[in-house]
C-alpha cells in the first residue's frame, strides 16, 4: 500500500542527439540537481529521448512524406479522419499516426518509436543500476488519446523492473467481495503521474517516482488486449 509518493522532475538533460549516451545524461542531471537515486526509485523517461538517442529519426520535408511514413510504420490502418490515422503499430499498441511525432525535434525531422521499447529500458535500467548500485525500475513512456475520453494521457511502452499489470482477482474488497476483474494498469498510472512534472512543453523528458512497494518482472507489451477480448474492432 502507497502512503506517500514523491515525483522529482529531471531538468537540466540537453538535448540529445544519435549516439548520446542518455543514461549518462540523466545521471549528470540528477548529481547537477543534487539528487540521486535510490532502491524502489522508477526512473521514468519520455519515449523522445530514448528513440533521439537510438537514431529513431527520419527526414519529412512535407505533408505527403511524413503521411507515408506513417503508413511505413504502421502495423496496420485502423481508421482515417482527415490527416488522423489511427494505428497499430508493429509492437501492438493502438495510437495516432503509429506513434511518429513531429513535435520537440528539428524541423522537416519526425522522431519514431524505439524499435523494442521494453530492451530501450532494459538498458538503462542496468546503466543507472550499474553506476548507482541502486535497485531501480525504468519506464518509457508515450502520449496516447483514448477512445470515448477526450484528451491525451502519458502511457507506458517500455518497461524493466517493475510490473506493467496488479492483478487484484481473488482477493477481497473492503466490504468483503471477491474481486473477479480488477487489474490495474500501474505502469500507466506511473506515467500519468510522472508527466504532471515533465509536461508537454517544458523540455523535462524524466522524473524519478519514488514511494512504491512494487517488486516483479513485466512488459509494456502485456497491456496489449489481445484480439478475442477486444470488443471494439
Amino acid at each position: 500500500m502507497v502512503t506517500r509518493l514523491e515525483i522529482i522532475p529531471i531538468e537540466g538533460i540537453p538535448e540529445i542527439r544519435p549516439g548520446d549516451d542518455l543514461g549518462g545524461a540523466l545521471l549528470d542531471a540528477i548529481t547537477d540537481a543534487n539528487e540521486s537515486v535510490v532502491d524502489g526509485d522508477v526512473v521514468v523517461v519520455t519515449h523522445k529521448v530514448v528513440s533521439k538517442a537510438e537514431g529513431r529519426l527520419s527526414a519529412v520535408p512535407d505533408d505527403a512524406s511524413y503521411r507515408r511514413l506513417v503508413e511505413n510504420e504502421a502495423d496496420t490502418i485502423l481508421r482515417r479522419r482527415g490527416d488522423l490515422v489511427i494505428t497499430k503499430t508493429r509492437h501492438g499498441f493502438i495510437c495516432a499516426n503509429a506513434g511518429v511525432d513531429r513535435s520537440n525535434t528539428d524541423d522537416a525531422t519526425a522522431v519514431l518509436l524505439p524499435v523494442d521499447p521494453d530492451r530501450s529500458a532494459h538498458r538503462l535500467r542496468m546503466q543507472i543500476e550499474r553506476t548507482t548500485g541502486a535497485s531501480i525500475a525504468v519506464v518509457v513512456t508515450d502520449t496516447f488519446g483514448r477512445p470515448w475520453r477526450r484528451g491525451l494521457v502519458d502511457v507506458a511502452i517500455g518497461i524493466s523492473g517493475v510490473p506493467a499489470i496488479v492483478d487484484l482477482r481473488g482477493s477481497v474488497d473492503g466490504s468483503g467481495r471477491i474481486l473477479d476483474v480488477t487489474e490495474i494498469a500501474v505502469v500507466d498510472e506511473i506515467a500519468a503521474a510522472a508527466d504532471l512534472v515533465m509536461g508537454k512543453a517544458s523540455r523535462v523528458p524524466a522524473a524519478i517516482v519514488r514511494g512504491l512497494a512494487l517488486s516483479g518482472e513485466g512488459r509494456a507489451t502485456d497491456l496489449v488486449r489481445p484480439p478475442e477480448e477486444d470488443m471494439f474492432r
